[in-house]
C-alpha cells in the first residue's frame, strides 16, 4: 500500500475533488471521453475502473455496457468513494471497492476490460500494479488509461505553477517521475513498465485536445487556486486572503488567451496507453 498517497487523497486532495465534483468533471470530461471511445465498451461487459475518483467514469461506463454489463471501481479516497456511492444510488450492476489496485485481490469473475482516467500514475510500483491488474482481465482483455502527457505541453499546471512563483515565490522542486501526474509523462518508460508486466500489442498515443472548464475566466482561475500547484503554492507559503487574490488574478491573466468567446479552453497534452493480456 502506498501509504503517502492513500494519505494524501485521504486527507487533502479528495475532499478538494468531492467539494469540486461538478466542476472537476466538466473540466475531464474530454479526458474520459477519450478514454471511452478507444476503449470501445459494448454491452454485457464486465469493466474495471481504476482510480473512480467520486463516480463520473463508472456512469458513464455503465451507459456504454448497459443492464447486462458490471462496472467495478476502484480508488483509495474514502470521501470520493462515498460521492460515488451516492451518485450511483439504485443501480444494481456496479461496485465500488477502496483499495489500492497495486497488490488488491480481486475476486470473483474477471474483467473484459480495464479503464482509468489519470487514475493510474500515483502507484508505489506501477510494474507491480500493472501485473497485479492484468490478473484481474480475462485472458485477450485490454487496459486503457489516460494520463497527463509531457508537463510543458499542460498549461493547466504550467501556468498555474508559474503564476504562484511569480506571487509567492519559488515551491521547492520535484521529481516528477516519482508518484504523482505527471509519473507516465514519458511515454516510452511507462510501456517498459507495461511489458515488464507481462502485458502485450502495447501502444501509446500523444494527443493534444482542450479541457473544458465551467464558466468564466475568473471562475476557472479560482479553480486553480482549490487544487494542482496553485493549491499547493497556497498552503505551502501560508498565503492570506490578499495573496490568494493576487494569484487568482495572475493565473485569469495567463489563461485570458485560452478564451473561446464566453468559455474557457485549456490545450492539453495526454498520454493515451492501451495494453492487452496474453490470450
Amino acid at each position: 500500500m502506498n501509504t503517502d498517497q492513500e494519505e494524501f487523497w485521504d486527507v487533502s486532495a479528495g475532499p478538494a475533488w468531492v467539494a469540486l465534483q461538478e466542476q472537476m468533471d466538466a473540466l475531464m470530461q474530454p479526458v474520459l471521453d477519450l478514454v471511452l471511445t478507444h476503449a470501445s465498451l459494448t454491452p454485457g461487459m464486465r469493466v474495471l475502473d481504476i482510480g473512480c475518483g467520486t463516480g463520473a467514469s463508472v456512469l458513464d461506463a455503465l451507459e456504454q455496457v448497459g443492464e447486462d454489463g458490471h462496472v467495478t471501481g476502484v480508488d483509495i479516497a474514502t470521501s470520493m468513494l462515498a460521492l460515488a456511492q451516492s451518485r450511483l444510488d439504485g443501480r444494481t450492476n456496479t461496485d465500488l471497492i477502496k483499495a489500492d489496485a497495486q497488490g488488491h485481490s480481486f475476486e470473483g469473475p474477471l474483467y473484459d476490460a480495464l479503464i482509468s482516467r489519470f487514475g493510474v500514475m500515483f502507484f508505489d510500483d506501477s510494474a507491480a500494479a500493472f501485473a497485479n491488474m492484468g490478473r484481474a482481465l480475462e485472458p485477450g482483455g485490454v487496459m486503457t488509461f489516460a494520463a497527463w502527457g509531457p508537463a510543458p505541453q499542460n498549461p493547466f499546471f504550467m501556468d498555474p505553477a508559474a503564476a504562484a512563483a511569480e506571487v509567492l515565490g519559488r515551491m521547492p522542486k520535484v521529481d516528477r517521475s516519482l508518484p504523482g501526474p505527471f509519473a507516465f509523462e514519458d511515454a516510452e518508460r511507462t510501456c517498459a513498465m507495461l511489458e515488464t508486466a507481462g502485458l502485450v500489442e502495447i501502444e501509446a498515443d500523444e494527443i493534444d485536445l482542450h479541457l473544458t472548464p465551467q464558466g468564466s475566466l475568473t471562475d476557472v482561475a479560482n479553480l486553480c487556486c482549490d487544487i494542482g500547484p496553485a493549491d499547493r503554492a497556497l498552503r505551502h507559503f501560508e498565503a492570506d486572503e490578499a495573496q490568494r487574490a493576487a494569484l487568482g488574478t495572475a493565473i485569469a491573466a495567463r489563461f485570458a488567451a485560452y478564451v473561446q468567446g464566453d468559455r474557457v479552453r485549456i490545450p492539453a497534452c495526454i498520454n493515451l496507453f492501451t495494453a492487452r493480456k496474453s490470450a
